[in-house]
């Protein structure tokens, strides 16, 4: 059996890079520490996991980037020990495939499965530059125009552990629902980034989309926003500095509604996307 290697980030000994750590035990089967430090409430933050799936899933793979990551949430993840197994479902030159799957233990021992992933991975790096294209970075007030969890008189509603791991400053035109007057409009934009200041990367662009207090607030709904469904798209290796994160919500039915993601560099480039299915705990 190959001997156990510890799978770490290119960019430096962070904060994020050490709790997104997995250890390969053998190929395809690697070991990891879910942190209490990216909960929410008491659950381990989605965009944190995928960030971590997305790790072993480059050490698997030929290639090291990813392109397109799309996991489905089967039951919610716990602070702890946890196993991540990988698969090698094709490789090619361009584009290389594969599937991951992050289990914990419950009381008696039994694998309980948390996340299930498919995901392509390239190189960013070897993108044409040709760009044509009608989006636009968000309307964000400047940092210091900006409010973050710090900013409140009291914790906001739905934060926890993570807070302390990110740099986060909201548009104060979606800050209604922690005045107690929510908007009703479903959006969300920040500037985002992590505390230590570790600039951003391809893995960090799996935790942005998902790091946003949900869109469900401004609808006027409070509570726990699980996801259920979430597929990224990163599109390019973002420029040092901090992001800028836009989300909307359009509808809401049946208990779910959908997040549409946008990320974009300090050099005004859309280098992630996403969308995301949510169940929301309506109440009354």
């Amino acid at each position: 059996m190959p001997e156990a290697a510890s799978v770490q980030a290119t960019v430096g000994d962070s904060e994020f890079d050490r709790d997104t750590a997995v250890t390969r035990r053998e190929p395809g089967v690697y070991d990891a520490d879910l942190s209490a430090g990216w909960t929410i409430i008491s659950a381990v933050n989605g965009g944190y996991l995928l960030a971590m799936l997305g790790r072993a899933l480059a050490d698997t793979l030929p290639h090291a980037d990813p392109f397109t990551v799309s996991a489905h949430y089967l039951t919610a993840s716990q602070p702890g020990p946890a196993v991540i197994r990988t698969d090698v479902v094709r490789t090619g030159r361009t584009l290389s495939t594969g599937q991951a799957s992050l289990l914990q233990y419950d009381d008696e021992g039994r694998e309980i499965e948390r996340i299930r992933v498919l995901a392509s991975y390239g190189d960013l790096g070897s993108l044409p530059d040709d760009v044509r294209t009608t989006a636009k970075p968000p309307a964000i007030p400047p940092i210091e125009q900006c409010f973050g969890p710090q900013d409140a008189p009291a914790p906001v509603p739905g934060s926890s552990a993570i807070t302390d791991r990110l740099f986060l400053k909201l548009d104060p035109s979606t800050l209604g629902w922690a005045l107690g007057a929510p908007s009703g409009n479903g959006e969300m934009r920040a500037w985002f980034g992590l505390a230590d200041g570790r600039d951003p990367d391809p893995l960090s662009l799996l935790l942005a989309v998902d790091a946003l207090p949900p869109t469900a607030f401004e609808l006027g709904i409070s509570g726990w926003v699980p996801t259920v469904e979430l597929t990224v798209h990163v599109r390019w290796r973002p420029a040092p500095g901090p992001l800028r994160v836009s989300i909307t919500t359009r509808n809401l039915a049946g208990g779910f509604l959908e997040e549409d993601a946008e990320v974009w560099d300090s050099a005004d480039r859309l280098v992630a996307q996403s969308r995301q299915l949510a169940r929301a705990r309506l109440t009354g």
